[in-house]
């Protein structure tokens, strides 16, 4: 078994720990001769599972692999460097990774210079780390959610000192600006706002996997905003895990609501914004949305539960009158919102009637989309310690109800949008039918239509024709 190298591992203690203080540096490539030998001609492959934030991860590691001197590629079994950017918020996210894990040992076998690396939310959990020690060998690189800017480096540690090497900080040190990155869209593109959470709701591994809320200074995110927008990009959205915090931690007249119209006023034809907390909400982002036509008319407002007691025990800091408060506050003064959110079902101790204000509030709030999770436990939160008391077949059965519920909402909406007329921002070709188009609405609704190749990355105005629910099927309009 190869010998390993611990440089730091998590701690669920450390990672509680917050400080006043973030110091903020610009990203300096590592270089050695080490790299620039094994890098020419070699290339990488990124696997990313779960949220945005990973996403936009792993455009900035691509960025930093390309400028060391590595190649893109799209094919696992070509890459001589693969990395799986991990999900920690759901156990189903971690098998999928454990079973790529299983299959990518053949590859290694195949090819005895591969590297495989680990990284992200999984990575930032003592037990997953012993695990991946334990029981799978083939991974040579294990780093958190802290460190992807040293990705170079800790692959140079890997080749010269032939040994595993694992280095995942507990928490953030610094913020990093400056990062290269290789976007992969060339009309949209995610921009990180802030960093972490600091809300540690009961539920949530987040706050401990992505650390301290920590803001990005204003100044930084508009010059990588105006860069994109002078770049042709359609389409920007704020990424942080409470965007409605921003600014809180820099101690300054700074709020998301200025922020945004700040990007807003640079000119970008959309922009987008998640996630938002209610607890942080203020009627200033409504605002600033009704004065810019460019901000897209969508609000992803999670709720998780429709009872007060469960809120409470989930640690939300909200009211069930609360909520419903903000969600009539956006549909009166943006009559044409669209509103998602996130729903858990089975969380513990959870009753059948404390189930059903859920299901009533779904109702009430009028979803245009959501998504929905049966509880399951995370290492090392305060939920986890609660007794996993709601069954298995119960929680099945309530997620159903749930699901025809939202089903009933998101149906009346689409419907609602046959014969009329939208913009849409066209992705590419449909993942389904190759001969047609596809592009999310200004309410971030699916449509999909015929057109020509040459439409791809344009603002074009469909008509829809076809409710299917969850997506909708459009035809051109050539005005």
């Amino acid at each position: 078994m190869a010998k390993e190298k611990v440089i730091s591992k998590p701690s669920i203690n450390e990672a509680r720990l917050r400080q006043k203080l973030m110091p903020i540096r610009d990203f300096d490539l590592f270089t050695s001769k080490t790299i620039e030998e094994f890098a020419k001609g070699k290339k990488f492959y990124i696997r990313t599972y779960g949220c945005q934030a990973n996403m936009r991860d792993e455009e900035i590691v691509a960025g930093i692999l390309q400028k060391a001197g590595f190649t893109k590629t799209d094919k696992a079994i070509d890459a001589d460097f693969i990395m799986l950017n991990t999900c920690a918020v759901r156990e189903n996210a971690e098998d999928k990774v454990l079973g790529e894990l299983g299959t990518l040992k053949a590859l290694k076998a195949s090819n005895k210079d591969l590297i495989i690396a680990v990284s992200g939310c999984m990575s930032q959990q003592e037990h997953i780390i012993d695990m991946l020690l334990l029981k799978y060998p083939q991974v040579d690189l294990i780093l958190g959610t802290h460190n992807i800017h040293k990705i170079v480096e800790l692959i140079d540690i890997h080749l010269r000192d032939n040994c595993r090497v694992i280095d995942v900080k507990a928490r953030p040190l610094e913020i990093v600006e400056k990062l290269p990155s290789i976007r992969n869209s060339k009309h949209k593109a995610f921009v990180n706002i802030s960093y972490g959470c600091d809300k540690f709701c009961t539920y949530c591994i987040v706050p401990y996997t992505r650390g301290q809320e920590r803001s990005r200074p204003q100044e930084e995110i508009l010059n990588e905003c105006r860069e994109l927008v002078n770049s042709g990009y359609q389409e920007i959205t704020l990424l942080g895990q409470n965007v409605n915090s921003y600014g809180k931690d820099l101690k300054s007249d700074i709020t998301f609501a200025k922020l945004l119209e700040s990007v807003a006023n640079l000119g970008i034809p959309r922009l987008r914004f998640l996630t938002s907390h209610p607890f942080d909400f203020s009627d200033s982002i409504i605002e600033v949305m009704r004065r810019h036509d460019n901000i897209m008319k969508y609000f992803h407002l999670p709720v998780q539960s429709g009872n007060d007691q469960i809120l409470k025990a989930m640690g939300r800091r909200y009211t069930r009158e609360k909520y419903l408060e903000i969600v009539s506050k956006l549909r009166t003064q943006i009559p044409e919102i669209a509103i998602s959110t996130d729903i858990i079902v089975g969380f513990p101790n959870e009753t059948e009637s404390q189930f059903a204000d859920t299901v009533t509030l779904v109702k009430e709030a009028r979803y245009e989309s959501a998504f929905t999770f049966i509880y399951s436990p995370r290492p090392g939160t305060p939920a986890a310690r609660l007794v996993d008391n709601v069954d298995k077949k119960e929680k099945s059965a309530r997620f159903k109800v749930l699901t025809q519920a939202l089903e009933e909402t998101i149906a009346a909406s689409s419907k609602a949008m046959v014969n009329k007329t939208y913009t849409v921002l066209v992705d590419g070709w449909s993942k389904k039918d190759k001969q047609v188009l596809s592009g999310y609405s200004e309410s971030n609704k699916l449509i999909h239509f015929k057109g020509d190749e040459s439409l791809i990355g344009k603002i074009v105005r469909v008509r829809v024709l076809e409710s299917h629910v969850y997506s909708l099927m459009g035809e051109l309009v050539n005005d």
